[in-house]
């Protein structure tokens, strides 16, 4: 007996209340990213000698390039999601359109998928920067400590 796979699309009910919250959520962790994409320019600015040093400027170069493509996401997300936010007006208006409150639905599901694959695409990036810094100091450190004996 065979089974048929259906794929059935839904989009699920959410109060006004639940997206207004989900928005103030993504806003505030965006904003941190982009706090937190500063520190990560000023550990850049920090160690730029070691980081354009031969042996690392290409794996430092598409490091510091995805930062900055980042950065302009960042800006760019955050943006769509205070539009979104001030959108929310359609929801809680008491007037019924169901078109118009079914795509403001579908769009926050889409803004839910596009916050979680940044934050992914985000924490992969962070990461190999800190990795990446991490074994230039640890040599740095090594090379001091070996010419200091």
């Amino acid at each position: 007996m065979k089974t048929l796979q259906t794929n059935t699309k839904y989009i699920a009910w959410l109060s006004p209340e639940v997206m207004h919250n989900d928005s103030k959520k993504w806003l505030s962790e965006l904003e941190f990213a982009k706090d937190e994409q500063l520190f990560f320019n000023d550990l850049v600015k920090t160690y730029t000698l070691q980081l354009i040093d031969s042996k690392y400027f290409s794996k430092s170069k598409t490091i510091i390039n995805n930062l900055s493509k980042l950065q302009k996401i960042t800006d760019k997300l955050i943006e769509t999601i205070k539009e979104h936010a001030r959108d929310l007006q359609i929801m809680i208006d008491g007037i019924d359109q169901l078109e118009e409150e079914r795509t403001y639905k579908k769009e926050h599901e889409k803004y839910a998928s596009k916050v979680a694959t940044f934050f992914k695409n985000y924490r992969i990036q962070k990461s190999q920067l800190f990795t990446h810094v991490k074994g230039i100091v640890k040599e740095n450190k090594q090379k001091y400590l070996l010419n200091k004996t």
